[in-house]
C-alpha cells in the first residue's frame, strides 16, 4: 500500500507565502511524475504544477512566476513553494504521484488526502 501525506496548508493573507510538502511512503519501486492539483468549491480539480523524476517542471499559467515545485527523490517528497498568494489561490491542494509498486508493475496515480489553503483579501 502507498500513502501520500501532505502538510503545510493554512490561512494566509494576500501577498503572503506558504510551502506545501507531500511525502510518499509504502511499497514504492519508483516514482515518475509528482504534482500538485487544486480544487475550489464548485470547480473542477486542476493541475497547479508537475515535476518529472528528472526535474522537468510544468506550471499552470495562473501560477507561473509565483509558485515553484521541487522534489527530493531520496525522500520521495515533493514541495510547492507558493509566493504572492491571491484569494483566487484558495482551494484544497492535492498531491499526486505516478508510481510503480514493483519493477514490472504499471504506472498508477496515487493521491493525497488534500490540504486546505485559504488566502484572505
Amino acid at each position: 500500500q502507498v500513502q501520500l501525506v501532505e502538510s503545510g496548508g493554512g490561512l494566509v493573507q494576500a501577498g503572503g507565502s506558504l510551502r506545501l510538502s507531500c511525502a510518499a511512503s509504502g511499497s514504492i519501486f519508483s516514482i515518475n511524475n509528482m504534482g500538485w492539483y487544486r480544487q475550489a468549491p464548485g470547480k473542477q480539480r486542476e493541475l497547479v504544477a508537475r515535476i518529472s523524476s528528472g526535474g522537468t517542471t510544468t506550471y499552470a499559467d495562473s501560477v507561473k512566476g509565483r509558485f515553484t515545485i521541487s522534489r527530493d527523490n531520496a525522500k520521495n517528497t515533493v514541495y510547492l513553494q507558493m509566493e504572492s498568494l491571491k484569494p483566487q489561490d484558495s482551494a484544497t491542494y492535492y498531491c499526486n504521484a505516478d508510481l510503480r509498486t514493483t519493477m514490472r508493475g504499471s504506472l498508477y496515480g496515487w493521491w493525497g488526502q488534500g490540504t486546505q489553503v485559504t488566502v484572505s483579501s
